[in-house]
């Protein structure tokens, strides 16, 4: 029986835009001072774990993150494009509010957690999904019985949750999804199984935002 992988998984620090909570989906936005500093803690928790290789997003505020978290172990961060946020297509940059006053179709499809809407541009839960658990499997098949380390965003950490809880896209949200949280899972190739979800214990409380795109 292959030896499973063990995963850690952490949301980007904060950025101005969750600040503001405006969708960056695939927008390059970096962290702000909040975002640089949850980085900083989330680095200094984990700085005493045997983590042997480290993927991030290539976007930004997951890419800078991640530099964060390699840096007392010596590790260059293997950049993972498929690790980026849902594509929200003519979304992106917009504020919560001016989608429901100017899109009431959209956001109430988006609410609803419709598993086959696409923004225009975007794409579905459906693809997002299969992006995911697709290119997560893989990363952790190549180090079985390893520590493996993704960092990446609010939505890539919703769908690692449901894969490991078995849980329907549709299923509405319980679980929190905070910036800089450290979330741990099990891989081996049966799938995914939750090991803990959402540690804070390294930031302030009420510090990390919660993801509410997701």
């Amino acid at each position: 029986m292959e030896e499973a992988t063990r995963l850690i998984a952490v949301r980007h620090g904060e950025t101005a835009w969750n600040v503001d909570t405006r969708i960056q989906g695939q927008i390059d936005i970096g962290l702000n001072a909040t975002g640089l500093w949850q980085a900083q803690r989330a680095s200094l928790a984990l700085a005493d774990e045997g983590i042997g290789v480290i993927y991030a997003s290539d976007l930004s505020r997951a890419w800078q993150t991640a530099e964060e978290i390699a840096r007392p172990h010596g590790l260059a961060v293997q950049p993972e494009p498929r690790l980026r946020e849902r594509a929200f297509g003519h979304l992106e940059g917009m504020s919560f509010a001016e989608i429901e006053a100017t899109l009431p179709e959209d956001a109430k499809r988006w609410r609803e957690r419709d598993p086959e809407f696409e923004s225009e541009g975007g794409e579905s839960l459906l693809t997002f999904r299969d992006r995911i658990t697709q290119v997560a499997s893989e990363l952790a098949a190549r180090h079985p019985g390893e520590l493996v380390t993704l960092v990446a965003h609010g939505g890539v950490m919703d769908v690692l949750y449901r894969a490991a809880t078995r849980q329907e896209l549709q299923a509405p949200r319980t679980w929190q999804l905070g910036n800089a949280a450290i979330n741990r899972m099990l891989w081996t190739p049966e799938g995914f199984s939750l090991v803990g979800w959402s540690d804070t214990a390294h930031l302030t409380v009420g510090d990390a935002l919660d993801e509410i795109t997701s």
